[in-house]
């Protein structure tokens, strides 16, 4: 598709609800870049931690003369639904219209759930590498009638978020993908360990790094996605990483937790990023089990730059 014929589409917007998805952070995560890149310069783009890709649709509709941009995440389920959508978004867009249809036709949201408890269930029993189209279908259906839009798996992999409750949500956003379908075109799509992105590195690339959140509490530990923990020592590796892209001239910016919003004793980004620049920016964030644990928060954005 031309530049011209993409300008007739939507913007694309993450077409997955996602924990700790950036859309909040876009304008201070949009001035960093602009601050380093202007929007007609042609840099590289490396995403190792993609999840929803908020800040991936952000540069997609904005720096359009970007031709190298490669995402990454560990989660294969989620990987599988990018390339899908990449690939063959026209047969995900009609199964997932098909199923969108079932579950409004249902009567009350007791029979919603049935419906819903099923399809987890089934989405559990599928392979992702067997049959990639049916479990993104899967992926997308629950995303959309879940508690919360959570992704979220026990230490089998097992999917085990409850219903939302929903009545009617938009589950088949048929313009969107489409969009999203064109603008991936030109991305290159990665499954693995973060580490591996560096491989695609070039001259003048900017990494952005949204890792699973360190907790700031017992209460809001909500790093599954999945059945391996980022616990602390994959947080200090993650460090030595950006210490390699700094060392070889690129540039990242980092996002993650402010553990002093609960501790102001706990320094243990600030030590750990000491040498780079640690910006705190305000965000809100709904999905602690408690109440009053919820609303605005600080979070870090960390940068060489």
């Amino acid at each position: 598709m031309s530049l011209l014929d993409k300008k007739k589409l939507q913007k694309p917007k993450p077409f997955l609800k996602w924990v700790g998805g950036k859309t909040q952070l876009i304008k201070e995560i949009s001035q960093l870049i602009n601050d380093q890149f202007s929007t007609d310069l042609n840099f590289t783009y490396i995403e190792p931690f993609v999840g929803g890709g908020a800040v991936l649709f952000h540069i997609l509709a904005n720096f359009t003369n970007l031709n190298n941009l490669i995402i990454n995440d560990l989660n294969l389920t989620l990987i599988n639904a990018y390339q899908l959508i990449k690939k063959d978004y026209q047969e995900l867009i009609l199964l997932l219209s098909e199923i969108e249809q079932e579950f409004y036709n249902l009567n009350s949201l007791e029979e919603k759930k049935v419906f819903y408890l099923q399809k987890r269930e089934h989405f559990n029993q599928i392979d992702d590498h067997l049959l990639p189209l049916e479990k993104t279908v899967l992926l997308l259906f629950l995303n959309k009638t879940c508690f919360n839009g959570l992704y979220r798996v026990n230490q089998k992999g097992k999917f085990n978020v409850p219903f939302g409750k929903y009545e009617k949500p938009t589950i088949c956003n048929q313009n969107n993908l489409i969009s999203v379908h064109h603008y991936l075109e030109k991305v290159t799509i990665l499954q693995g360990d973060f580490q591996e992105t560096l491989n695609y590195a070039k001259k003048s690339t900017l990494f952005y790094l949204d890792p699973p959140y360190k907790p700031i509490n017992l209460t809001s530990a909500f790093n599954s996605y999945a059945s391996t923990n980022f616990d602390d020592q994959e947080q200090i590796r993650l460090k030595l990483f950006c210490d390699q892209i700094n060392d070889q001239g690129h540039y990242f910016i980092l996002s993650n937790s402010d553990l002093k919003n609960f501790d102001q004793d706990n320094t243990f980004f600030d030590q750990l990023y000491q040498k780079y620049q640690i910006k705190r920016v305000k965000a809100r964030r709904n999905i602690n089990s408690k109440g009053d644990k919820r609303g605005e928060l600080f979070e870090l954005l960390i940068t060489n730059f």
